[in-house]
């Protein structure tokens, strides 16, 4: 089990953490995310991305080509192959997830204090978005465990509708994390205590 020491922070990351709390309050468990574990979880965007930029480079270059013997120097075609540079750069965002997982979980910690479970997620360009549950929203955990002890304490979902009105889910909670049975415990006797 991890000590809860803030020096070992970034400290953009500490300077949160520590303002974050209250008076009197006291880090009982703190860690960041496995960085390796994070950017496992981005495999499926990879795969999608493989023959999504596969095929974005193939209709880009055959535009290129094709533009290029239907009319020579500057035409009304000869933009048109421009039109794939956008997929093309979708295709790369989705082939580097991976590195931005990794990246955005040396940013991210989790903190659970005497009082509650912080998550200090980064975001884009330097934000961190600041989670707070109180004990009273602990009493409903799920746990995804590996055989190497990690895996995810999810406390509850994030749930949104993409452009066409379907459903999707977003697990929140302490994620990629080592020995998450025994931070499920943890969190389990601050929930019990506060409600005795």
């Amino acid at each position: 089990m991890n000590y809860p020491d803030t020096a070992r922070l970034p400290q953009q990351l500490r300077s949160l953490v520590e303002a974050e709390l209250q008076s009197g309050e006291r880090i009982t468990w703190m860690e960041q995310p496995i960085p390796g574990r994070m950017a496992r979880m981005t495999l499926p965007i990879v795969l999608f991305g493989i023959p999504w930029t596969g095929f974005a480079l193939f209709w880009t270059g055959a535009a290129a080509w094709g533009t290029s013997k239907i009319q020579s120097g500057r035409g009304l075609f000869s933009g048109f192959p421009l039109f794939g540079l956008p997929f093309i750069l979708i295709g790369f965002g989705m082939l580097s997830s991976p590195y931005w997982a990794r990246r955005r979980a040396r940013r991210s910690a989790y903190v659970l204090t005497d009082r509650r479970a912080i998550l200090f997620t980064a975001g884009w360009r330097g934000s961190v978005t600041v989670r707070t549950f109180m004990p009273e929203r602990l009493t409903d955990l799920r746990r995804k465990q590996h055989t190497d002890g990690s895996g995810d304490l999810v406390f509850a979902q994030d749930i949104r509708r993409d452009s066409d009105g379907d459903r999707h889910s977003t697990d929140v909670g302490f994620l990629a994390i080592r020995e998450v049975k025994s931070v499920e415990e943890l969190v389990r006797t601050l929930a019990q205590r506060t409600a005795g």
